[in-house]
């Protein structure tokens, strides 16, 4: 399908043990000859299997030594003919490879141009291309079990049963169309409103798990606040296990957001420390409250913590923007100095001690769970992209239930089928959806 030969370095650029350059295309086996050398002729190394081979310049000149493996097509990642030079993995020496390469004939490749080749010659549908880069981004083992879950297919797998359970209505009515003197009965009207009624509630399940996506792909984002000097810091700096923020007696040490990523029972959180809550005079602190309510209101979950060494007030509680509430976990912090009768709710916690930690923990994978319909033992999560198909073709399935249930002009119905059916089409790849695919594989790294 492609006239051009690509060739990048698949590893991290970096010095390591060693590194990994891949080369995919027709002309990927003249271009082995070229480069490589062997105890035998390269073309008859057998393919799978690791060969000990030098690499040459075009004066002759050996630049490395290392393993050649060679894939035939189409039993390889891209579905063409794909070798990979596993060489020393000094900087280098692996961009002199490289350039043998490309001096050789092979082009650079574009990021995320390997899978999507492999994508465009029917190794995988979208949605697993996809999953590709969501596994190797994965910061959790939540998140890493959903992209091995999409990588499988499953996520293409629901689209393509939903579009099955499609095509029979659309004939039903297409037929209709063909033939008007014959009339949809009402027990054949009624059926196939069944069929487009469960067509729609998976759809919306689907739908539905898009939150959870969103928190197993970019983290939940989880605001740590509180009024000046309750150990906001100190929290943060207990839950990511390291000295991060600045502890300080001193009130206001805080002026700007500090935001680290952790997992918390498989789940990403992206912590974030904030400025004390108070009013103050100071322009710079006032510019770090100002941001603290900001991050309030695009949190998933606030933590606020509160010093329960001293008695309950409204004046050591904060304020939260309408309809934050549900987000809301109180901290009742520094347990070790003794908790004041007047907190009648909270999770007691020692950041000195470390006591109550675990509690937290737990209170955190709760709310996190519940607010993002995460489910441990179901990974499956769609991204944005699935979303907004998902919910053109619930749109247009309910439109079309509409228009038979009033018996509107089958020709409607059928258009609305089709739409449908074109969206779930788009969700694995099956139509043509060329003006998404430079979006999709421009985030990919370059040898992926």
């Amino acid at each position: 399908m492609f006239a051009d030969t690509i060739a990048a370095i698949s590893t991290a650029l970096g010095e390591a043990a060693i590194s990994i350059l891949r080369v995919s295309g027709p002309q990927t086996r003249a271009l082995a000859e070229r480069v490589f050398r062997s105890s035998q002729p390269i073309a008859d190394l057998r393919p799978r299997t690791a060969h000990l081979v030098h690499v040459v310049d075009s004066g002759g000149a050996i630049l490395d030594q290392g393993l050649l493996l060679s894939f035939r097509a189409p039993a390889s990642y891209t579905g063409e003919d794909v070798i990979e030079f596993h060489g020393h993995g000094g900087l280098l020496v692996t961009q002199k490879v490289l350039e043998c390469l490309l001096c050789a004939g092979a082009r650079a490749a574009e990021p995320g141009e390997f899978t999507q080749r492999a994508f465009l010659n029917g190794k995988m549908d979208l949605t697993q291309a996809e999953a590709v880069m969501d596994l190797i981004h994965a910061q959790s083992t939540l998140a890493m079990r959903a992209a091995q879950e999409q990588l499988s297919g499953a996520i293409g797998r629901e689209a393509n049963t939903l579009r099955e359970e499609l095509l029979p209505v659309l004939a039903h009515i297409e037929a209709h169309i063909d033939f008007p003197e014959e009339d949809i009965s009402p027990d054949t009207n009624a059926a196939l409103i069944a069929k487009l009624d469960a067509v729609f509630a998976r759809a919306q399940s689907l739908i539905a798990t898009s939150e959870q996506g969103r928190i197993l792909r970019h983290g939940a984002r989880t605001v740590i606040c509180g009024t000046p000097n309750v150990g906001k810091s100190s929290l943060l700096n207990v839950l990511i296990g390291f000295e991060r923020a600045i502890v300080s007696p001193t009130a206001g040490t805080t002026r700007d957001t500090i935001e680290e990523i952790i997992q918390v029972h498989g789940i990403p959180l992206r912590l974030v420390d904030t400025a004390g809550l108070r009013d103050s005079s100071d322009a710079i602190e006032s510019a770090g409250i100002q941001r603290t309510q900001y991050e309030m209101e695009r949190a998933d979950l606030i933590i606020e913590v509160v010093d329960a060494s001293l008695p309950s007030s409204p004046n050591a509680r904060i304020t939260l923007p309408p309809g934050l509430e549900a987000r809301r976990l109180l901290i009742l912090n520094k347990a070790d100095l003794g908790v004041q009768p007047t907190w009648s709710e909270g999770i007691p916690v020692s950041c000195l001690t470390n006591t109550g930690v675990e509690d937290l923990r737990d209170a955190i994978r709760s709310i996190i769970m519940r607010a993002g319909s995460m489910l441990a033992d179901h990974p499956l999560a769609i991204n944005t992209r699935h979303k907004a198909c998902f919910e053109r073709t619930a749109t247009h399935i309910n439109q079309a239930r509409s228009a038979l249930q009033t018996g509107t002009t089958p020709e409607y119905v059928a258009l609305d089928l089709r739409e449908a059916l074109q969206a779930l089409g788009e969700v694995v790849g099956a139509v043509d959806v060329e003006q998404i695919l430079d979006v999709i594989f421009s985030s990919f790294c370059i040898g992926k």
